[in-house]
């Protein structure tokens, strides 16, 4: 795949990528705009990418499945754990429309000016991304009608359980599984797996 339409194409053929809010996100947010200039060549294989620090930009169609899964809505506030490249935070931010909010966290301090640079590539203008404490996982005394997590932690963290609004979800790899956490009107916790996928690790709270 050489061009960012033939990389729709095939996520759209493949089943993966289904939402029309999804696909018009996709189409503003080139993956090659959040890929080191090095890699351009790369850009629209299927595969995850190095973006330095040990850290990777996920494979295409890991992320329309988790995006997927996340069901983003317009107007949904989001936290976007370990934003990266800032290609998921910009995705989410189109997705949710300039009603919506995504707070993108990053732990790796040359990653956060990585990703702020790239979202100002793609003019996403309701979205933003800032160092991350280093001793808690997420924002804990914030609520999200939506959370993301983009890499592997070693067990469920529940304590992101209550940074979920009521009707919330919460997507998250936890070892080689993508979970999908839903949380109803009571607070009651569902969740639903998603087996064989590979992750760079959660980096968690020291």
């Amino acid at each position: 795949m050489h061009t960012n339409q033939e990389l729709i194409d095939h996520l759209v053929r493949s089943g993966v990528l289904r939402s029309p809010s999804l696909i018009d996100a996709f189409e503003k947010c080139d993956r090659i705009l959040f890929v080191p200039k090095e890699l351009h060549t790369e850009t629209y294989g299927d595969y995850p990418l190095q973006i330095g620090e040990g850290q990777t930009i996920s494979q295409p169609t890991t992320v329309a499945i988790m995006l997927e899964m996340l069901h983003p809505r317009a107007g949904d506030k989001i936290l976007d754990i370990g934003s990266g490249s800032g290609w998921t935070t910009a995705l989410l931010a189109a997705a949710v429309g300039q009603n919506g909010l995504v707070e993108g966290i990053e732990r790796v301090t040359s990653l956060v000016e990585y990703g702020r640079r790239n979202l100002q590539k793609v003019q996403i203008a309701n979205a933003s991304i800032e160092l991350a404490d280093s001793s808690v996982l997420g924002k804990p005394g914030h609520l999200y009608d939506r959370i993301l997590i983009s890499a592997s932690a070693p067990h469920m963290p529940t304590p992101l359980f209550d940074q979920l609004k009521p009707d919330g979800i919460l997507v998250i790899p936890v070892k080689n599984s993508i979970w999908r956490i839903t949380k109803d009107q009571k607070g009651k916790i569902d969740a639903y797996e998603l087996p064989g996928f590979r992750f760079v690790p959660l980096i968690t709270p020291s």
